[in-house]
């Protein structure tokens, strides 16, 4: 089936009928994958509604002297392509029920086949708070920190503080620990992504966040 323009896997009964308990079912983005999401029968989809992938861009045929070891911004209109190998992708995104209010973070980090998600409640904050905080909460996961990472995050806010070297005029605390902890890792980059674009690993780090506020 489909949710949200993103091909997911959904439970069916053993006659092959979608299996609904209290007008919900519950669906996979990968079979593979640990973590169940409940959504109203009434917003999955036939597959065939499933926004297809948008088409890789080509390799750049060099790169330039001293990027690694920096956190740099950029801004592809679609998924980067031109990954290190070995690389950690980090899918992060946060959420607030009103602004303050009883927020969520959420994440997706993948390495070769292996997957893991976090969805946690951060209690009354606002959407920026929610935003690095699950940046860093994400890197905090990680035991290799020699290994290239690129975390992708829709938040401009978060990008132009870790990233551009904007002042903050807020959260100081928090975003001067997560600026120590990527000076932690030998190569790491942010990279903005278009939220609600059709990424089915932004939409998941979207839904992890959005249903952490639900769980207090």
């Amino acid at each position: 089936m489909s949710f949200k323009g993103n091909k997911v896997w959904a439970e069916i009964t053993s006659q092959g009928k979608i299996k609904v308990e209290d007008g919900k079912v519950r669906i996979k983005y990968n079979l593979n994958q640990d973590y169940e999401y409940r959504i109203k029968m009434d917003n999955l989809r036939p597959e065939e509604e499933a926004v297809p992938a948008a088409p890789k861009k080509p390799k750049p045929s060099g790169k330039k002297k001293g990027d690694q070891g920096k956190q740099e911004l950029t801004t592809p209109e679609n998924m980067e392509t031109d990954l290190p190998e070995n690389c950690i992708r980090i899918y992060t995104d946060g959420a607030s029920s009103g602004n303050p209010g009883p927020s969520g973070i959420g994440a997706l980090l993948i390495y070769g086949e292996n997957r893991k998600e976090l969805s946690k409640s951060i209690g009354i904050s606002t959407n920026n708070i929610a935003e690095l905080t699950a940046i860093e909460a994400a890197l905090s996961l990680l035991k290799r920190r020699d290994l290239p990472v690129r975390v992708y995050t829709d938040s401009s806010y978060a990008l132009g503080l870790l990233s551009q070297g904007w002042k903050p005029r807020k959260n100081r605390k928090l975003v001067g620990r997560i600026r120590t902890l990527m000076e932690n890792f030998t190569d790491l980059k942010l990279i903005k992504v278009k939220g609600h674009s059709g990424i089915k690993e932004n939409e998941v780090a979207d839904f992890l966040a959005t249903s952490a506020i639900k769980k207090d």
